[in-house]
C-alpha cells in the first residue's frame, strides 16, 4: 500500500509539472485563452485536455471550467466525449487519493452536510452514486466523502459515469449556445435571476423552517 501510495504522489507531481511545461497551468484565467493553448497543440489538444481536467479538478480547479470550455473548443460530440472521460478520471483520482492516502486526515475535513447522505450510502450505494453526482456533479468533496466512505470502487465508478452522462450531454450540446447568450445579455436580467434566486431560497428555508417546528 504504501508503494502504491508513493506512486500516486510522484504521478500527480509528474503530471503537473509536465502541464507545466505545456504552459496550460496559466492557460485557465480565461475560456477563450484555454481554447488556443488546446488548439495549439494540435492532435495532442484533447489528451492535454483531459490529462489537465483529470489532475487539476481534484486539487482545486473547478470542473465547471472544463466542462463549459469544451463546447467552445469542439463540436458537442466531441465535447461530449471529453468531458465525460476527463470527469470520470478527475472523479476516480480525487476518490482514489481520499481513499489510498489521507483516508483518516480528510475524514474530519468533510462538510457536515455530506453526512446525512451516509445511511443512503450504505443502503443503497450505487443509487446514491448517481443521484449525488447528477446532482452536484464534481466537487472535490465529494471525491473525498466516496472515498472516505465503504462504497466500493468499481460501484463508486459506474455510478460516477451514469451521473454525469445526462448533465454533460445538455451542457456539450448546448453550452455555447448559452454562453453566447450570457455574453449578450444585459445587465437587468442577471440582476432579476439574482433576485429571483434570492426569494426562491428565502421561500424554501422558510418552509424547511416551518415544517420543522412542533405542531400545537
Amino acid at each position: 500500500m504504501n508503494k502504491l501510495k508513493i506512486a500516486t504522489l510522484v504521478l500527480v507531481v509528474v503530471a503537473l509539472i509536465a502541464l507545466q511545461q505545456l504552459g496550460l497551468l496559466e492557460a485557465f484565467a480565461e475560456p477563450a485563452r484555454l481554447k488556443q493553448a488546446v488548439l495549439d497543440l494540435g492532435a495532442w489538444g484533447q489528451l492535454a485536455f483531459v490529462v489537465s481536467y483529470t489532475f487539476l479538478q481534484p486539487i482545486g480547479v473547478p470542473g465547471t471550467v472544463f466542462v463549459w470550455a469544451a463546447p467552445l473548443i469542439w463540436p458537442w460530440p466531441t465535447a461530449f466525449v471529453t468531458s465525460l472521460v476527463g470527469s470520470v478520471a478527475a472523479s476516480v483520482l480525487g476518490f482514489s487519493l481520499a481513499r489510498f492516502i489521507g483516508r483518516e486526515w480528510v475524514t474530519g475535513k468533510l462538510p457536515k452536510r455530506v453526512l446525512k447522505y451516509e445511511a443512503a450510502l450504505e443502503q443503497q450505494a450505487f443509487t446514491t452514486v448517481i443521484v449525488l453526482r447528477f446532482l452536484f456533479w464534481m466537487p472535490q468533496w465529494l471525491h473525498v466523502f466516496f472515498g472516505v466512505s465503504k462504497v466500493p470502487f468499481w460501484t463508486h465508478f459506474w455510478g460516477t459515469l451514469l451521473g454525469y452522462l445526462i448533465p454533460l450531454l445538455l451542457v456539450s450540446m448546448y453550452g455555447e449556445a448559452l454562453f453566447e447568450l450570457a455574453k449578450q445579455a444585459p445587465a437587468e436580467i442577471w440582476i432579476a435571476l439574482g433576485i429571483s434566486t434570492c426569494v426562491v431560497a428565502a421561500i424554501s428555508w422558510w418552509f424547511v423552517r416551518r415544517r420543522r417546528q412542533p405542531l400545537r
